[in-house]
């Protein structure tokens, strides 16, 4: 699954757009207050996540976009 796939699945689920953010396919605006996401790292990896209070909390780095993808969808189905 690549990150396209994820939101159509998300979406498919019925999860609320303000829920998630997916960097380059998905960014609600206004920001939300409080999300999960996921995103690329500089080198190269991929991150899940919590932004919460204004801060960015990693929950688990993934080598390739599908894996993180995946758990992007478990979080939040």
């Amino acid at each position: 699954m690549d990150r396209q796939e994820l939101r159509s699945a998300l979406r498919a689920a019925g999860v609320a757009d303000g829920h998630y953010r997916i960097e380059g396919v998905h960014e609600p605006a206004p920001t939300p207050p409080d999300f999960l996401y996921l995103r690329r790292t500089a080198d190269g990896a991929w991150e899940t996540g919590a932004y919460e209070r204004g801060r960015y909390e990693v929950i688990a780095r993934h080598a390739g976009e599908a894996a993180a993808c995946a758990h992007l969808l478990a979080l939040l189905t």
